[in-house]
């Protein structure tokens, strides 16, 4: 079998670019940061928060739950969801891992 181009990557820059992809809507990162806000929130506080429809919140936690970013239960007819804080924690990881490369020089020996 054929060579993917997603092999010529390292895992680390694979799942980082998958995260980045799922985190690349602004609903999303509302979503999120929302989530980070309050701890935890039902699927309808969502949609009063945001002033989006219900299936359009309904795909996007959709989405972020496919990606381990958060986690939900359900409550009576209710989902709840909350930040999955193992995730949270590797995603935040790689993300400093990135950043942390960068070395600022004051010498001005940048194009």
């Amino acid at each position: 079998m054929g060579i993917t181009k997603a092999d010529l990557f390292t895992e680390e820059q694979n799942h980082i670019s998958s995260i980045a992809k799922v985190l690349g809507h602004p609903a999303r990162i509302a979503i999120v940061e929302h989530l980070l806000s309050v701890n935890q929130c039902i699927n309808s506080d969502l949609v009063n928060e945001l002033g989006l429809a219900q299936a359009t919140i309904s795909q996007h936690l959709k989405e972020l739950k496919s990606a381990n970013i958060i986690q939900g239960t359900i409550e009576g007819t209710s989902m709840c969801y909350c930040i999955n804080p193992k995730e949270w924690g590797l995603i935040q990881g790689l993300f400093n891992n990135l950043f942390n490369q960068y070395q600022h020089t004051t010498t001005g020996d940048c194009c």
